[in-house]
């Protein structure tokens, strides 16, 4: 039996693997493991609830050709990953495209049925300056960072069980005009089916909402080991509260401009101060998204790029539920639509309650 499978795309040139393979074969080395190097080896295996580790090389491009081919198999069979636990270590020879392609990778292995512990990436940028705070943290190089970040996450995947509790706190967060929001609508068709939960929900309309001016460290955690952040206002009296004491947080997010609202994203900013002095990691992310015309990946993606790999809450199996309904009240003419509010609502018990 294996405590992992190791999703590594073949590449050619051997050097643009080198860094990767030396970071993967160190984060592995006590574990009993299986490798999958080619879209054929993935589509014949067999990775129902198994413990995933995707480890991708760039190069400079941003592209991998194999990975692709996996990609596919993925987007095409929304089943192939369901049950697994995935973390994802992603090396480029830029400081571009790491992100970008561990984002799409993430909503469409979530989309197939796999949940992704909380902050699952681990990048290196050809530069590696993007572990300056960490290195100088544990006071070793960037190298070593990137290393340590590594295992830390192989740990995290292998030992990760789902929290979930008898009477789990969910908290619902939106910035819609609660009688015209199709987005609001949607959240009504799916709260009715959220039995034995404890629902609050919060308006981000209520009071100024002040975004994140990027207070120097010391402030903002002198701020967050009293739970509050300089600006204060409704976040601080209201919302900290309700997100620490919450189980799942719920985004309830029309698209503006393939992404979320001002209100939204200012919440998301402000969450730093209370981050620093607070766990999120046992706590779940869902969404709704709903957009006029297209575009509902993009701010899927940006929700798990923000709340799971940076503020490291957990994105549990088909995380997000996103719909296309323009005029108010479209929503409702979807057909089939009070049967996927029903089934997402169910998907969510599924993975919060005992």
């Amino acid at each position: 039996m294996f405590d992992l499978i190791i999703i590594k795309p073949f590449c050619r040139e051997k050097s643009k693997t080198e860094r990767l393979s030396n970071i993967l074969d160190r984060s592995i080395a006590d574990y009993h493991y299986d490798v999958i190097t080619t879209k054929e080896e993935f589509e014949h295996a067999d990775l129902t609830g198994k413990k995933l580790i995707f480890a991708v090389s760039l190069g400079e491009s941003g592209i991998n050709l194999e990975y692709y081919g996996i990609l596919k198999r993925i987007r095409l069979d929304q089943r192939c990953l369901q049950g697994c636990v995935a973390g994802i270590i992603i090396d480029g020879n830029s400081e571009l495209y790491t992100k970008s392609v561990a984002r799409d990778l993430t909503f469409s292995a979530n989309l197939a049925g796999c949940t992704f512990v909380g902050k699952p990436l681990v990048e290196g940028t050809r530069t590696l300056k993007n572990y300056d705070v960490i290195a100088k943290n544990i006071c070793a190089d960037q190298l070593e960072a990137y290393a340590v970040s590594a295992e830390l996450l192989v740990k995290s995947v292998v030992q990760f069980e789902m929290p979930k509790k008898e009477s789990p706190n969910i908290l619902m967060l939106h910035s819609s005009n609660e009688k015209k929001s199709n987005t609001m609508t949607l959240w009504e068709m799916v709260k009715k089916h959220l039995e034995g939960c404890t629902i609050e929900e919060i308006s981000l309309q209520n009071g100024e909402i002040y975004d994140c001016i990027g207070c120097p460290y010391t402030t903002c955690f002198h701020f967050g080991e009293r739970n509050a952040c300089f600006y204060g206002g409704l976040i601080t009296e209201k919302v900290y509260p309700a997100v620490r004491a919450c189980d799942a947080l719920v985004m309830v997010c029309p698209n503006y401009n393939d992404a979320v609202g001002a209100n939204i994203a200012a919440f998301i900013n402000r969450l730093t101060s209370i981050f620093r002095t607070n766990k999120f990691s046992e706590k779940q992310l869902f969404a709704l998204i709903v957009s006029g015309y297209s575009g509902g990946d993009i701010v899927a993606q940006q929700l798990i790029s923000s709340l799971c790999m940076n503020k490291t809450l957990i994105l549990p199996p088909r995380f997000a539920l996103i719909e296309t309904a323009n005029n108010p009240g479209d929503i409702l003419g979807i057909d089939g639509i009070e049967e996927e509010a029903r089934e997402y609502a169910q998907n969510m018990l599924k993975q919060i309650k005992k």
